[in-house]
């Protein structure tokens, strides 16, 4: 059995890391949007998963070969900080390029499309922010739908079209206009106001795309809706 000191240390060793962990994540940069939030949290998940797999790794071998002691304990804390810290400080997928969005394969372009828009917050007002993320949601449910559509149907080259294309290029207008100029008003609307109303139209263009592929699944349940109600609606099977 492990001793008591050796118990005792892994339990300060548990504490020690809980500690680390708070403090490497206090040191990473701030997250923005619903995608850095989950890659925020396959960070701590594989943080988890690895100090999990060195607790057990290091009570086997107390059990089955030697105690570990003091040292040891001490070892596995060393290597669960290294290993929180690595993971913790790892950099990130490299950011999207426009040209990367241009030659990206159907299924993989609403996630590349939602990495290219959460690098542009920044240079964002607030409201085509706010946008944005719903935008985001639209792609991660467009994205699903995917899987089933090949790529030379027109709905493909649709999609291809207003993700790939004109949403990164509406965008990259907007970047192009100096600072100081995207509050004046011209021709009645600031550019400001022209990149959320532009945004706003792209993500019901997004809504309407899923909402036609899904089209033919949302037929096929009203008909087996139907079917099932004419057959059993009085309660009789036969």
């Amino acid at each position: 059995m492990i001793s008591h000191d050796t118990d005792e240390a892994l339990a300060r060793a548990r504490g020690t890391l809980d500690r680390v962990r708070l403090q490497s994540f206090e040191g990473l940069p701030t997250v923005r949007g619903a995608n850095n939030g989950r890659g925020l949290a396959k960070r701590v998940a594989a943080i988890g998963a690895a100090n999990v797999a060195i607790l057990i790794a290091a009570a086997i071998i107390g059990l089955a070969v030697a105690p570990l002691g003091i040292f040891g304990a001490l070892a596995v804390m060393m290597v669960m900080m290294a290993v929180t810290l690595a993971i913790a400080f790892a950099p990130g997928p490299r950011p999207v390029t426009h040209e990367k969005l241009a030659r990206s394969e159907l299924k993989a372009l609403p996630t590349q499309t939602t990495r290219w828009l959460d690098a542009q917050r920044p240079a964002l007002p607030a409201p085509a922010v706010q946008v944005t993320d719903r935008i985001g949601l639209r792609l991660d449910t467009l994205g699903k739908q995917l899987a089933s559509v090949e790529d030379d149907t027109p709905a493909a080259a649709d999609i291809r079209r207003l993700v790939g294309e004109q949403l990164p290029e509406f965008i990259r207008d907007y970047q192009r206009v100096p600072s100081e100029l995207r509050g004046a008003e011209r021709n009645g609307k600031t550019p400001d106001r022209q990149l959320v109303e532009g945004l706003e139209l792209i993500e019901r263009e997004i809504g309407q795309l899923s909402e036609e592929l899904a089209r033919s699944d949302l037929d096929s349940l009203e008909t087996r809706g139907r079917f099932l109600e004419m057959k059993y609606k009085d309660g009789d099977p036969a």
